[in-house]
């Protein structure tokens, strides 16, 4: 993922900002069923009669987007912004599902994980990659619940 920026985690003072602004907007957010929203901005042209006060006309999906990136600023965690679109080597798909490069390539093999050619190389577009990875944890916490139902039933004790 060469042309997309790592955004590095946020200070002490930009985490509680964030914390402080993601509220007001998911508060904002939940009040309103508006079919956009507008936000005043403050230029510091206060009592100057000659200039309009500017406003930005925003959608409320933009605004839970910026929520979103508020949230994860608040964490203090890093950001990776990728498209939607984006497709990524066997490599990088594996450096982002944290498993091997070989792993991969067997689930490409298995129709696990779906990939398209590009001469002898394979790319496997990032939404594929979020699918595969939401399908493999929901796997996961179905296999941890029957083991769970299992040892209730044969009351087995942790």
């Amino acid at each position: 993922m060469k042309d997309q920026e790592v955004l590095d985690p946020a200070n002490d003072a930009e985490a509680d900002m964030a914390a402080i602004a993601h509220q007001c907007l998911m508060t904002a957010l939940d009040h309103s069923r508006a079919d956009h929203i507008n936000i005043i901005l403050d230029v510091g042209a206060e009592g100057n009669a000659k200039y309009e006060t500017p406003v930005l006309k925003l959608p409320p999906r933009a605004l839970r987007f910026f929520a979103d990136v508020l949230r994860q600023m608040a964490k203090q965690e890093p950001m990776l912004l990728v498209p939607q679109k984006h497709e990524l080597t066997t490599q990088e798909a594996a450096n982002f599902l944290k498993v091997s490069r070989p792993f991969v390539i067997k689930e490409i093999e298995a129709n696990r994980l779906k990939c398209r050619k590009v001469n002898r190389h394979r790319r496997i577009e990032f939404e594929e990659l979020r699918r595969y990875q939401t399908a493999q944890q929901q796997q996961s916490e179905q296999a941890l619940q029957d083991l769970t139902q299992l040892s209730e039933e044969l009351r087995l004790e942790f």
